[in-house]
């Protein structure tokens, strides 16, 4: 039997003497495993053993492409099938070639599905272990050992939800486009009296950053755990960073005997969430401390449409369309900017068409109750799997589209109101399709408060965020997202909005 929760498991078959007919001796030759395979295998069966599921997965998969690939070299008249129906589809592939399979082949195969499932089963896709385990038993439907391992597995599966539940630290992602109203939702959780303990990881594409000024970071809900990381997509450029993160906000919290309640990661307006919520199964300390909650996708109900539509170069996924399909909860944001209820039911048919079962919330100004988005348990893994195959692939292919970046502006001094309008009016109305996402902190002249400028596309909103220290330097820090922008010109059209 194969013991998922006590000591090193052992593979549910392997080792067990059977009296098996045989083949002749070179065809059973020509259809042993690969050396590949058992190398892959033997790699998977101590990553089982030290509980390294995710490093195990990969390479049990890689077993499976070597058993895939010499089976259809020793078997030239098996039915026709695809590539890795052997991993995507296993039942519905053994029925193909099950009555071609000798014994031998039944019993390597089993032995790998069952490893399979039991690595499946630890990192939490409990229905995909199961359907694992379920090809091991198509296999060998009489054999005890198999039939106990997959009441180990179900078994196992309830005890490691309960206790993930106990001793992880939960961890929410907040993603969305550009100026969907991620920062302002933070901002909320973070005022609420709620009575969690969160610690903040906020990341910034651009290379000034501009949300840890708009963040309140000094609420009691932080105790001032927030960390930074700019200019880069967390993603994948600063993916590193977020683990790193992550071990150091547990070794300040839970290891000194402070647990969290609670984790945000605020992503950048163009991360694809699904490499950042890997990480919560691909590196072993973090899918040992923490777990993710949820992945909340903010929409933008005036301008998401056109983000979704919006043509990539070959290669390049679109960032929006990935945000919604792998939403577990959508805050449909922004209502109060759209004209009619037929524009926003027109939305969520465009939402539920990537993302049929996701439930989504209508909000403005991002508010909305907490019970909504913290301790939802909301994250599925056999979710993600169904959707993507490719999840649990330790790679990561995805590419911004390079007609995007980000132009930075950070110098002391302040703009003259009058100018900066006129230049900002001019920019919007002619720049501002490419444009994504303007923000920034200003100094203006004859100004005592902050002047804090947003603008998403062509709408722009302002505010003021309290007045200057005294001995605080009064500067102007702005920073432009979006396709095709001229550094120079945005650089210098800013700098002739400054006091001389």
């Amino acid at each position: 039997p194969c013991r998922l929760n006590s000591g090193a498991p052992r593979p549910p078959v392997a080792g067990r003497a059977r009296q098996r007919e045989r083949t002749p001796r070179a065809l059973a030759a020509s259809r042993q495993p690969p050396a590949a395979m058992e190398s892959a295998r033997k790699v998977a069966a101590e990553a089982l053993a030290t509980q390294r599921y995710f490093d195990g997965v990969q390479s049990i998969n890689a077993a499976f492409e070597a058993y895939e690939e010499n089976f259809k070299a020793s078997h030239p008249d098996a039915p026709p099938t695809e590539k890795l129906d052997i991993l995507r589809i296993p039942e519905a592939w053994l029925q193909k070639v099950m009555s071609i399979l000798d014994a031998t082949e039944k019993e390597e195969l089993a032995r790998t599905y069952a490893m399979r499932a039991q690595l499946l089963s630890g990192l939490g896709a409990q229905k995909r272990a199961i359907v694992d385990i379920g090809a091991a038993l198509l296999l060998l439907p009489d054999d005890e050992a198999l039939k106990k391992c997959k009441q180990d597995v179900e078994a196992f599966g309830d005890q490691a939800a309960q206790a993930t539940a106990q001793a992880k630290t939960p961890t929410t992602i907040i993603t969305g486009f550009l100026g969907a109203g991620k920062t302002t939702l933070l901002n909320h959780i973070l005022e609420e009296n709620h009575g969690k303990k969160i610690a903040v990881i906020e990341n910034e594409f651009g290379e000034v950053g501009i949300d840890d000024k708009l963040l309140n970071s000094k609420s009691s809900v932080t105790e001032e755990n927030v960390i930074e990381m700019n200019n880069g997509c967390i993603c994948c450029t600063v993916r590193g960073d977020l683990i790193a993160g992550l071990k150091k906000l547990h070794k300040q919290t839970t290891g000194k005997g402070k647990p969290l309640d609670g984790i945000i990661i605020e992503t950048t307006g163009l991360a694809d969430p699904a490499p950042v919520a890997q990480t919560f199964f691909a590196d072993d300390y973090v899918q040992q401390h923490f777990r993710l909650d949820g992945i909340l996708t903010l929409v933008d109900a005036k301008h998401i449409v056109q983000h979704l539509d919006d043509e990539k170069p070959e290669g390049v996924e679109n960032e929006a369309v990935e945000q919604v399909a792998f939403a577990d909860r959508i805050l449909l944001n922004k209502c109060d900017l759209v004209d009619s209820e037929k524009e926003l039911e027109e939305v969520e048919q465009r939402i539920r068409a990537i993302n049929a079962t996701v439930p989504i919330k209508r909000t403005t100004n991002s508010q909305v109750d907490m019970d909504y988005i913290l301790g939802i348990h909301a994250f599925s893994l056999d979710k993600i799997v169904e959707m993507d195959d490719a999840f649990l692939k330790d790679s990561h292919d995805h590419q911004h589209d390079p007609r995007v970046s980000s132009v930075g502006i950070d110098v002391p001094g302040e703009v003259v109101p009058e100018e900066l309008n006129e230049w900002i009016g001019w920019l919007l109305k002619e720049k501002g399709v490419d444009i994504f996402r303007s923000k920034g902190v200003l100094a203006v002249k004859g100004m005592k408060d902050k002047f804090v400028f947003q603008a998403i596309h062509m709408l722009f909103a302002n505010s003021q965020q309290g007045p200057w220290a005294d001995d605080e330097e009064r500067r102007c820090k702005i920073i432009f997202i979006g396709k095709n922008l001229d550094r120079e010109e945005l650089t210098s059209g800013f700098m002739k909005c400054m006091s001389q």
